[in-house]
């Protein structure tokens, strides 16, 4: 008797909660109809069934310990379908035959609670675009297309070049944008190594495409059949002086993409080979 209120007692302090309005929102809709989260109906049913075992263990002195057994698999039951629903074989659903999601539900993946608020840092002025091959390109260079690059620096420049009243007014100081030489950093997601973060001087493009050399992409591990990098302004990190691997010393900027480089010179109109198309940094 003493045991199993001891044991009561440890179920309801366990599942003693304080609602939050963004994590258990309970919004009130048109027609004064109450639109609940998920974890509140879950929440709703572990409270019910606990609530019945208080019960049961008050009177259990008339009532058989199956019943009482029974009743504390069912609370067990509840609280597993809160934490991860589905994990007892078929899940939870609700009049609509739609699944509840859980704590698991909630937490996990790229729009879980972990990674989209917790985890994920916004980086200010930083852009993201496809990439596509520049071979004209020198290796420490990217093409950067030029809404992307008006985004990145007009708001900091514009303010410098003011306040040293070295341009007058805010058209006269996009014109000297272009003359500037500023250094951006590339980046690739997953950054599984040090070597998918580097830094290229940009070179302004037409377009909407990001121009990368192909002999940079197993660097980034990356190749032009839709990739998408992100690009923000840093400090320096050139892309010509990551030519070894810092790890096992291999080189990093070999011909991986042998078959967009053929295919350049095939198409460039210059019929005397590859040789008449050296690299010159």
């Amino acid at each position: 008797m003493i045991q199993k209120t001891e044991r009561a007692n440890q179920i309801k302090s366990r599942f003693k909660y304080e609602s939050q309005c963004t994590f258990l929102p309970i919004i009130q809709i048109d027609g004064g109809k109450l639109m609940s989260s998920d974890i509140n109906e879950l929440y709703r049913r572990v409270i019910y069934r606990n609530n019945t075992l208080t019960d049961l263990l008050t009177i259990s002195r008339s009532m058989p310990g199956e019943l009482v057994m029974c009743q504390e698999k069912l609370v067990q039951e509840a609280v597993d379908t809160l934490l991860d629903n589905g994990i007892r074989g078929q899940p939870m659903r609700d009049g609509h035959n739609k699944v509840y999601k859980s704590f698991s539900d909630v937490i996990e993946g790229k729009e879980g609670r972990f990674r989209e608020t917790s985890l994920g840092k916004q980086v200010n002025y930083s852009r993201r675009s496809i990439i596509v091959v520049g071979p004209s390109l020198s290796l420490h260079c990217c093409g950067l297309p030029r809404e992307i690059a008006i985004e990145l620096f007009q708001t900091f420049v514009i303010r410098g070049l003011i306040r040293q009243h070295l341009a007058p007014n805010i058209g006269v100081t996009k014109s000297k944008i272009r003359e500037k030489g500023p250094i951006v950093w590339e980046i690739l997601v997953p950054t599984l190594h040090r070597l998918g973060i580097q830094a290229f001087q940009p070179i302004l493009v037409e377009g909407r495409a990001i121009c990368l050399h192909p002999l940079v992409c197993k660097g980034f591990n990356g190749d032009f059949d839709g990739d998408q990098m992100a690009v923000h302004a840093c400090l320096l990190m050139f892309s010509h002086m990551n030519l070894l691997s810092p790890t096992i010393g291999d080189p990093i900027s070999v011909p991986t993409q042998d078959m967009l480089i053929g295919l350049y010179v095939l198409m460039s109109g210059n019929r005397r080979g590859i040789c008449a198309n050296r690299y010159n940094p």
